[in-house]
């Protein structure tokens, strides 16, 4: 009996993305949909909150995009990846809410904090504090820097660097060719490069010459 139970649960576990939203479309299935939201929640909400600089604007689209996602369950094609459908609709409210915060000209930016599992460098020794302390406030200053990139450019850096999507994803989700993805990355780390040489330059020298002006997608692991 016990047997049985762990393979139930194994074949559960093991299903795919698609085959999950399948049975949330077909036959309203809670437990499946849950399934998906347990796995792709944090991502969601880690996209969110890179596009929109605030964590209470990522948990509010987070869970709007998964009611949203629900809602609209009937018109999933499960012949497409439900990654492709899931970051698209992500993206839509990000742009949504950003376009809203322009209107209201408020600027999430300033007046909250990024959480630090979020927010970090890729590699950051603890026995160093000056290091750290260092790298962390290279992490805010790429973290602000992003946030004044154009979104059509944002939205590139952050499936690519942070999201860790290859380019022709990133063209499926955006629906455009993957050359055009080519060009706005391009774009998106030049204007990131200005930006911090702009932002570095305000900062006196640090002892390390190699600022991250630099070194755009290295410092791009958030």
């Amino acid at each position: 009996m016990f047997k049985k139970t762990v393979e139930g649960l194994a074949a559960w576990f093991s299903l795919s993305d698609e085959e999950a939203m399948d049975r949330a479309r077909t036959e309203a299935d809670l437990h499946a949909f849950g399934l998906l939201v347990q796995r792709w929640r944090k991502r969601v909400y880690n996209l969110c909150l890179r596009m929109t600089g605030s964590t209470h604007t990522a948990d509010d689209l987070t869970q709007e995009l998964f009611v949203r996602i629900f809602d609209r369950r009937r018109g999933y094609d499960p012949s497409q990846r439900f990654s492709t459908w899931l970051w698209r609709v992500a993206l839509n409210l990000c742009y949504d809410e950003l376009r809203r915060t322009q209107r209201r000209r408020e600027f999430p930016l300033e007046d909250q904090t990024l959480d630090g599992d979020c927010v970090r460098l890729e590699v950051i020794d603890p026995s160093n504090p000056q290091a750290r302390a260092q790298q962390q406030e290279e992490a805010e200053l790429v973290r602000r820097a992003l946030l004044q990139v154009p979104e059509i450019y944002r939205t590139v850096l952050v499936l690519r660097h942070y999201e860790n999507l290859k380019l022709r994803e990133i063209a499926d989700v955006l629906q455009i060719p993957q050359g055009t993805v080519n060009s706005r990355m391009a774009e998106g780390l030049a204007q990131l490069t200005r930006l911090l040489e702009l932002r570095f330059a305000t900062k006196s020298a640090p002892a390390s010459t190699d600022p991250p002006a630099n070194r755009p997608q290295e410092i791009l692991a958030l």
